[in-house]
């Protein structure tokens, strides 16, 4: 089976709708999102529409809860400023498809969470502890939540972050993504997508430059509380 991997949307509609067109050229059997539509931008419900209408699993993300669950990030204002404006235009039927988000995703050959596998939420995996998983069966893992996409490789284990759709923070504007044919074909994935789109959208909704200029050369928010926070 030929399975798409995308994460960390973040309300970015015209980068997601950007990766669901080159995946469809993929001819991939299944979307997995490791999670994360919510959060940062403001077109939350044509990115939940969209990943409706193409099926797309998702896996809950630390801002997803945030927006499904009715709770904030400990770490920074600048989160919860665009939760708390999606929280208040999210549709109904969209909250719930947020809530009923998987923990995770597993099968016999593959183990997905947004987070890392200590705290699905809320870790960053930034080195893959291959010895940890060697017995388990797997042979693909996947987690987002860093924005940064790459590939680890310790036969027969591979471990991937597909990257960020809708805020890359690796000095590639391009949406990311990664399409996996077997656990031994892997392929990180980056398409160009209509930034201008997205920014003309924030603008218009009252957000300040700074929420979305980083996205013209791949960088975080600036956030004025100094705080990071996926």
């Amino acid at each position: 089976m030929k399975m798409a991997l995308i994460s960390d949307i973040h309300g970015n509609y015209p980068a997601l709708l950007a990766v669901l067109g080159r995946i469809r050229e993929e001819n991939c059997d299944l979307i997995v999102s490791l999670g994360d539509v919510a959060g940062y931008y403001c077109m939350i419900n044509e990115c939940i529409d969209l990943c409706r209408k193409r099926s797309v699993v998702n896996i809950l993300g630390n801002h997803d809860h945030y927006l499904a669950f009715g709770g904030e990030c400990p770490r920074s204002t600048t989160v919860n400023m665009c939760i708390n404006f999606q929280r208040r235009v999210i549709s109904p039927e969209n909250l719930r498809w947020l809530r009923e988000s998987i923990r995770e995703y597993r099968t016999r050959h593959c183990w997905f969470v947004h987070g890392g596998w200590n705290d699905p939420l809320d870790e960053y995996v930034n080195a893959f502890d291959f010895l940890r998983f060697s017995t388990c069966g797997a042979q693909v893992f996947a987690s987002g939540h860093t924005h940064i996409q790459k590939i680890e490789r310790k036969a027969p284990l591979t471990y991937v972050n597909p990257g960020s759709v809708g805020q890359p923070r690796d000095g590639n504007p391009g949406a990311a993504f990664a399409v996996i044919d077997s656990a031994s074909v892997v392929s990180l994935c980056r398409v160009d997508y209509d930034i201008d789109g997205i920014a003309s959208a924030m603008k218009r909704n009252g957000f300040e430059r700074r929420f979305y200029e980083g996205l013209y050369d791949g960088t975080r928010i600036q956030q004025f509380d100094r705080t990071q926070s996926p």
